[in-house]
């Protein structure tokens, strides 16, 4: 005889009760969405006054004067950038894309505001439809397009609009196609421990050509590696050379080592670059690793890789080992700050100080590499100011043209801190990297970086 559970008075209200939760839960989350949707179109208004605000003060110069109407709109994204602990190059974008967004599709972030769509949807939109040049046309596309994206999610949406674009505004493939290429690009995203990931968005037959590229290579290597092995193994006897460890990589690694090889050396070996490529003749890669002294001499302390992070000891004690050349660092007990270098090329002292004391452009929120920064005096050199490293800071092109042809005014402090006051007398202090991480740490309890 089969017996059903029996379901109390208080199991029912628990379950009622739980229900009651889940549908305020719901209600909750949904005018949350709401109010998120008008938040974000909030923002893009407000960029897009910045926006009008910058055209304003470019159109007071006279057009023959192209450098100095590139400024307005600098300050006024390095201005947003610095106060919201963001790239000023990033938010000149963001200010670029919503003045466009909001002239090419205003019933779009209407319906943003009034939390109708979210922001992926925008996004859908927006990249659907921003090949389509006639305005008439991109209206009648963007009133259909909302009607499928107040319907759907905007993964589901995405294919339906993007499929209404073409067919209310067609466009020849290879126009299309022309118009996607010029969106090529390389770009690393950093992961972690120790890795990184580099990623080229190129046309397709490129890619896929490289790819197979790299795949020709990795199994030829596999193959002379197989052959070798099966050498070594006919030949053996007891006055033979013991045989190389066997080479386990799989096809992916392979293809990642000659990927690597084929970039940095022009060879798909390393020991082919070493046997033919001329030093003078090479681009030679450029990185910058700091190792404290106890890790060379064998603990296992992580080194610093500059722009990405930690470096396992092993992988620093064998980049040390293959260095032509190093620079040792003095840093200030008490501070962390970077004093001094030992180099034997006195002419250079103040370069490598700085290039190891900076890392990057000082202008707050970049991170173009000291590698591609001029070396500014913070008081000009034409005012008096001493070419001394308490004078000098590494900018990059735009934030050095950027600190010369605008209201931005930087002073220096002693230990290389900068302070930048922008033209609405916002006040940004930037201190080099390793003085922060210094103080930072000590003030957390952590031990010292060094």
């Amino acid at each position: 005889m089969n017996s059903s559970p029996t379901t109390t008075r208080d199991d029912v209200l628990s379950l009622t009760d739980d229900v009651s939760s889940l549908t305020d839960v719901v209600a909750e989350m949904v005018d949350a969405d709401r109010q998120l949707a008008a938040i974000q179109a909030w923002q893009l208004g407000l960029l897009a006054r910045a926006g009008a605000i910058a055209a304003a003060q470019t159109a007071q110069i006279p057009i023959a004067a192209q450098r100095e109407r590139e400024m307005p709109l600098r300050s006024v994204a390095a201005e947003l950038g610095a106060a919201l602990r963001q790239s000023d190059r990033g938010m000149q974008n963001r200010i670029h894309h919503a003045t466009l967004l909001r002239e090419r599709f205003p019933a779009t972030v209407t319906a943003l505001a009034e939390g109708r769509i979210d922001i992926a949807h925008v996004r859908v939109i927006d990249d659907a439809g921003a090949r389509i040049t006639d305005p008439d046309v991109r209206a009648v596309f963007e009133q259909a397009a909302l009607a499928v994206a107040e319907r759907e999610t905007a993964g589901r949406a995405k294919p339906v609009i993007t499929t209404l674009a073409h067919r209310i505004d067609p466009v020849p493939l290879t126009e299309r196609h022309a118009t996607a290429a010029e969106t090529r690009r390389v770009w690393v995203r950093d992961l972690d421990d120790g890795m990184a990931e580099l990623v080229a968005l190129l046309p397709a037959p490129l890619a896929y050509g490289i790819r197979d590229r790299l795949t020709q290579y990795a199994r030829a290597l596999r193959d002379r590696t197989a052959g070798e092995a099966a050498k070594v193994g006919d030949v053996a006897d007891d006055t033979s050379e013991p045989p190389a460890a066997a080479d386990c990589r799989t096809m992916d690694q392979r293809r990642a080592d000659v990927f690597s090889d084929l970039l940095l050396t022009g060879h798909a070996t390393a020991e082919a670059s070493d046997a033919t490529l001329c030093e003078t003749d090479a681009l030679i890669a450029h990185i910058e690793v700091t190792i404290p002294a106890a890790t060379l001499t064998g603990q296992n302390i992580p080194a610093t890789f500059r722009g990405h992070g930690p470096v396992d000891p092993d992988t620093a004690r064998h980049l040390a080992s293959l260095a032509p050349t190093w620079d040792r660092l003095h840093l200030n007990p008490h501070t962390g700050a970077v004093e001094h270098t030992d180099n034997y090329r006195p002419a250079q002292a103040q370069r490598r100080l700085l290039r190891a004391r900076d890392e990057h452009c000082r202008f707050p929120g970049c991170r173009t590499s000291v590698w591609h920064c001029d070396i500014d005096h913070t008081i000009d050199h034409a005012h008096g100011g001493p070419t001394r490293a308490c004078n000098l800071a590494h900018l990059c092109k735009r934030h050095h043209t950027l600190k010369h042809n605008t209201a931005w005014t930087v002073v220096q402090h002693g230990g290389g801190v900068l302070v930048w006051t922008s033209p609405t007398g916002r006040v940004h202090t930037d201190v080099p990297p390793r003085t922060l991480e210094f103080t930072v740490s000590a003030a957390s309890g952590a031990p010292p970086p060094f």
